[in-house]
């Protein structure tokens, strides 16, 4: 958190502390008589929602600027994609077992790429182009575990799920947060990005995806680059050559992003638009 500067005024700490200590009667009993920022019952209420995104915002925007983190570069992609020789724990029928065991080559490229990225990071004393995800599993692990290969400090943004989603081991311990809300988690993972890279996904992958095009698009957000990874998998996934073709999009809208298949095709296309220097990866 931001370093308190120091005031004659009692801190809300210190009045939390005391309110615990008044003997218990009918009055303090009553729920009423709870300081606000004690009350979770209040906190938690629907008339606080408000209070409760911003919360979120501050809490995340505070960390991210004690550390002095000022860009970042994103990866997106799917939970159920599994490392290269482990188990596709999701999948449900064997034609599922081997199109995942298939895009597991998308583990290692998630996982290169964030070392190309945080490589880069090293050379600007981690304040710049830091890997960040969601946090959990799949691809998310592989970001995490990139920079987690080189010693670099990265990024991971979990949500709260019905079903119970740890932070992967490779986030970096302080910098791993935890979001009720999906559009304050959006905003921090995007805020500061300098790229943005997608990842073969589902539902998550895609409405991130179009969350940042159509930020893009709609002149809401600088123009970024915006790496579509796998090619083939796109082709088949979405088709918005059509919206063009059908005119609903802007003709030169589907160049917005660009498809690539490789870490290094795609960070390539990063420091080619930054005009960073060239990074090598070790053996």
């Amino acid at each position: 958190m931001a370093r308190r500067v120091k005031t004659p005024l009692r801190t809300s700490v210190e009045d939390i502390s005391t309110a615990r200590k008044v003997p218990e009667t009918p009055q303090t009993a009553s729920a009423t008589y709870r300081l606000a920022f004690a009350d979770q019952e209040f906190l938690t209420s629907e008339d606080t929602r408000g209070v409760r995104f911003q919360l979120e915002y501050l809490k995340t925007e505070f960390r991210l600027r004690e550390r002095g983190i000022n860009s970042t570069v994103v990866l997106f992609g799917g939970a159920r994609i599994p490392e290269p020789g482990k188990a596709a724990w999701a999948a449900r029928n064997d034609i599922q077992k081997k199109n995942l065991e298939a895009n597991s080559r998308f583990y290692d490229e998630a996982r290169r790429f964030a070392q190309y990225a945080s490589l880069t990071s090293r050379a600007l004393d981690y304040k710049d182009y830091v890997v960040v995800t969601g946090g959990g599993p799949g691809v998310m692990e592989a970001g995490n575990r990139g920079a987690h290969d080189i010693g670099a400090p990265s990024i991971g943004m979990n949500i709260v799920l019905p079903h119970e989603q740890a932070p992967n081991v490779y986030v970096t311990p302080d910098l791993c947060f935890n979001f009720h809300y999906f559009a304050t988690r959006k905003i921090h993972l995007v805020l500061r990005s300098r790229a943005v890279a997608i990842f073969p996904g589902g539902f998550g992958t895609l409405d991130e995806f179009f969350e940042v095009l159509t930020l893009i698009q709609t002149g809401r957000m600088d123009r970024i680059p915006l790496l579509l990874f796998g090619r083939d998998f796109w082709d088949r996934a979405i088709n918005l050559e059509a919206l063009e073709e059908e005119g609903t999009i802007s003709p030169g809208d589907t160049g917005l992003f660009v498809k690539v298949d490789t870490a290094e095709e795609g960070w390539e296309h990063v420091r080619k638009h930054y005009g960073l220097p060239e990074v090598t990866l070790e053996a």
